[in-house]
């Protein structure tokens, strides 16, 4: 069991590069909430998130990962698809890594707390550093931050805005005439 964020000692992960690789690709494409922009190398999926605008890309072309995106995200968005099947290579601190690997296990539909989450990493009193990982997620939905509430079950705090976690849950709750 970790007791301390900085036992190195613990952690699994090799240490990963936070900048991104110079070969990437873009990726916009629009949903039901908005735009969104995945960016990948050849293999992986690097970062997904919401953007303003379409920033002039409108399609995939050349970009099998991106166009791959789109199609799952789509499926999400139509009930169809519950757990996401991309390839990613996730690109942060060793302890943000395994913060957002323990997220992809929070079923489809079902929330929990910082304190909660931090438990299962075995971090005691970690909820803050929980947040933190959870708010820097470079993938969007698919690491599904979104799920995380504070433990009176309130929402709080999404990148993309308390709106959009709000219809997230609403989607994966079975709430219909959303989109």
């Amino acid at each position: 069991m970790q007791t301390s964020l900085f036992d190195e000692r613990q952690v699994q992960d090799e240490p990963v590069r936070v900048s991104l690789p110079e070969l990437t690709a873009r990726s916009v494409f629009e949903t039901p909430l908005g735009w969104m922009e995945a960016v990948s190398d050849d293999r992986s999926l690097l970062s997904l998130g919401f953007c303003r605008e379409d920033r002039g890309l409108r399609e995939c072309v050349g970009n099998p990962v991106g166009a791959e995106v789109q199609i799952q995200l789509e499926e999400y968005f139509d009930n169809q698809r519950q757990e996401f099947d991309l390839p990613m290579r996730l690109l942060g601190t060793p302890f943000q890594v395994r913060v957002w690997k323990t997220l992809r296990a929070v079923p489809f539909g079902t929330t929990v707390c910082y304190s909660e989450l931090a438990e299962r990493l075995g971090v005691k009193n970690g909820q803050r550093a929980v947040g933190m990982a959870n708010r820097v997620n470079p993938v969007a939905i698919v690491v599904p931050c979104h799920r995380v509430i504070q433990a009176d079950g309130q929402l709080c705090g999404y990148a993309g805005g308390l709106w959009r976690k709000q219809q997230l849950l609403g989607l994966e709750s079975g709430q219909r005439g959303l989109f």
